[in-house]
């Protein structure tokens, strides 16, 4: 667009405490209504088009309701299709537990021909301490570094071909030069997706929450 230019952006944030005990009970109905919220300031601030850089959040993004004032773009969909691009067979999937542990990513990957696997239940346990306890309050240890380094070997040895970032706060701590497989960063990925749609460089999203067809 030039020097000092760059498409309009507007930013709705909500703290995630209050959905926190709504994902541990799989009841994203309230979750889907805050974004709903969000979404409705974000069109009255006058966007064309929502994303959220939050793998967990599809879950919810994508329960029953009304749809969304914005349609909105989707990280799962969007790091699936460049997986198949870039040729992965089996891909690892990492971030918050409940990400791990939810239908989104295997789904997704399913549908582009690609197979997937999540760390173990310990491992699941080792990210999620990781993430929430560690990253999202700004601490970034060496022994956690490793630790991550080590899940995604095991995931590497069960024969995964490259491993998703799944989580905003991983790609901190990991990248193609550290991990031992190739990485695709989900939220770089989304926000690559998003300045291609606002330069019209890529179509608008369709998708209006809910269940993707």
């Amino acid at each position: 667009m030039g020097a000092h230019f760059h498409p309009d952006i507007v930013m709705d944030i909500e703290p995630m405490g209050p959905s926190l005990p709504d994902y541990d009970r799989k009841d994203y109905a309230p979750v889907h209504a805050r974004f709903a919220r969000q979404i409705e300031r974000l069109k009255g601030a006058g966007a064309d088009f929502f994303l959220c850089p939050d793998n967990t959040a599809h879950m919810a993004l994508e329960a029953e309701g009304p749809p969304f004032a914005l349609p909105g773009l989707h990280i799962q969909s969007i790091v699936a299709a460049e997986a198949k691009r870039r040729g992965f067979k089996k891909v690892g999937v990492t971030g918050t537990r409940w990400t791990m542990e939810g239908p989104v990513y295997p789904r997704e990957f399913a549908v582009a021909g690609i197979a997937s696997l999540a760390p173990d239940a310990q491992d699941r346990a080792d990210v999620q301490s990781i993430i929430m306890d560690e990253l999202v309050q700004g601490v970034f240890l060496e022994t956690s570094r490793a630790c991550f380094v080590d899940v995604v070997g095991r995931l590497a040895r069960e024969g995964c071909d490259s491993v998703v970032l799944g989580c905003t706060e991983l790609p901190m701590i990991l990248n193609d030069e550290t991990s031992p497989v190739p990485t695709l960063a989900s939220t770089q990925l989304l926000a690559i997706a998003a300045v291609n749609v606002a330069l019209g460089d890529a179509p608008m999203p369709t998708w209006r929450g809910g269940p993707r067809q």
